[in-house]
């Protein structure tokens, strides 16, 4: 029989004849009991090897749409007609709480040409060369223990370090025992959202703040209420009663950059206890402190077990390790064990291992030293050099992290955009409001070079003169 088959412009030929044999049998074109040509046959008329026609023939068989007889020839099975083409509408579809949830970011291919965006390091300092031999040598010893399924809480080594690191450097009283091991932020809101909440539960979350928490409650079927926030922090006369969960950035605000006062820090922590809340506390960038001495975490002020601390490695070393952690309660620790079990049941061993060590060697709180000079000046150079935007900026005091917001009496997303198709990518403070959105930019200094940032501003100064704020 003549089979139209068409190699124009395609590179993988046995995938293109598999294809098309396959589409011409499921739209009825060869019809069931037909038979298709000797491979040898067809390779010639194809130019082709008689190897790809017959790996393209060995595939459809193993699917069941064709059948070999010894002597006979191949044939299109009785079965194969049957089976219908895969329509592009789905009758499934998800629950409608994610109707609400916005798709990922995209990838930036080719990254920006001023990259102003927050919470992002700079990647280019992350100290590749250590992290090589030290993930080497794990390899190199040969530890089958690393290569198989590994602990859900995260490996002892591991807690151990961040245990006393936390300790040293945010007076975070706590064992290994009480940490586990994981992804980031996000995961540990959906962790202790699985073990504490049940659908139609109230949460309460930072307005303006980190939008992922708010997004990974809501489509966990949690009601989540934005709650104001002032110049002391979260405003907790503001939290609706029967809230069960409050997430807070109290030690630098997301995305304000303020820190929240001792006493607004004391009044959370009896809230959370007179109404049986839990408090989750995103410690996510302090490593990076440039003047004075910051706050003790609501965690060190807890005496009454409300607080579940969070820390990342994201903002410190790099977003790509998917390393991050929480300290809970003991309480809470064997149910937040088997959710992370449930969930993804552990982050990469090697990794873990390799961090272990990193900290355990020194070499983690050198990089911390070492960046946090380099950001120091970035922050300095990025807060003298807003000046030239005094005429509708207005600076926050920051004195943290890895990003500097500053606020406007208009609406800044017409600049916003307009930047980011000339090169200049920033987020503006309306990008992370829920109710009443404030005016304003936030600027991110992590993955800019100083260099880069005063030609960086001074194009987006051009822009704003140009009207596109």
């Amino acid at each position: 029989m003549e089979i139209h088959i068409d190699l124009t412009g395609t590179r993988g030929h046995r995938d293109a004849i598999y294809r098309q044999l396959r589409a011409a049998i499921l739209a009825g074109r060869i019809r069931p009991g037909e038979a298709l040509p000797p491979t040898r046959e067809l390779a010639q008329r194809l130019a082709v090897s008689r190897t790809t026609v017959s790996a393209a023939y060995d595939r459809l068989t193993a699917e069941g749409f064709l059948s070999g007889r010894v002597g006979a020839g191949t044939f299109v099975t009785a079965s194969a007609a049957a089976r219908p083409e895969p329509s592009p509408v789905s009758g499934v579809r998800p629950l409608p709480e994610w109707d609400a949830v916005p798709p990922p970011p995209a990838p930036f291919a080719p990254a920006p040409e001023f990259d102003f965006r927050p919470g992002v390091p700079d990647l280019t300092r992350f100290p590749f060369d250590t992290w090589r031999r030290l993930v080497t040598q794990r390899l190199r010893a040969g530890q089958a223990d690393l290569m198989t399924y590994g602990d859900p809480q995260g490996l002892a080594a591991l807690r151990e370090e961040i245990a006393r690191h936390a300790g040293v450097s945010r007076d975070v009283r706590a064992s290994a025992a009480q940490v586990v091991v994981t992804a980031g932020a996000q995961q540990t809101t959906d962790l202790v959202a699985r073990v504490l909440l049940r659908d139609g539960d109230l949460a309460a979350v930072e307005d303006p703040g980190y939008p992922p928490p708010r997004l990974v409650l809501a489509a966990r079927g949690v009601r989540v209420a934005p709650v104001p926030v002032d110049a002391s922090g979260i405003v907790v006369s503001a939290i609706p009663a029967g809230t069960r969960l409050v997430y807070v950035t109290p030690s630098h605000q997301y995305p304000l950059g303020l820190s929240m006062s001792l006493d607004r820090r004391l009044e959370l922590l009896d809230w959370a206890e007179r109404n049986d809340a839990v408090l989750v506390e995103d410690d996510y960038d302090t490593e990076f402190r440039y003047t004075g001495r910051p706050l003790e975490p609501l965690h060190s002020l807890d005496s009454r077990g409300r607080v579940v601390y969070v820390g990342s490695f994201s903002k410190v070393l790099s977003p790509a390790l998917r390393l991050g952690f929480l300290i809970a309660p003991p309480s809470l620790v064997p149910a937040l064990v088997k959710a992370r079990y449930l969930t993804d049941w552990h982050a990469p061993n090697v990794e873990q291992a390799a961090l272990a060590a990193f900290m355990a060697e020194g070499g983690f709180a050198r990089h911390v030293r070492r960046m946090r000079k380099i950001y120091r000046e970035r922050h300095e150079l990025l807060s003298r050099s807003l000046a030239s935007f005094a005429d509708f900026l207005t600076p926050l005091p920051s004195s943290a992290g890895l990003h500097l917001s500053a606020v406007a009496s208009s609406d800044c997303g017409p600049l916003v955009r307009a930047a980011r198709r000339h090169g200049v990518r920033l987020y503006s403070l309306g990008d992370f409001g829920v109710g009443e959105r404030r005016h304003g930019l936030v600027f991110g200094y992590g993955a800019v070079a100083a260099e880069r940032i005063e030609p960086g501003l001074a194009r987006l100064r051009a822009l704003a003169d140009g009207g596109a704020a």
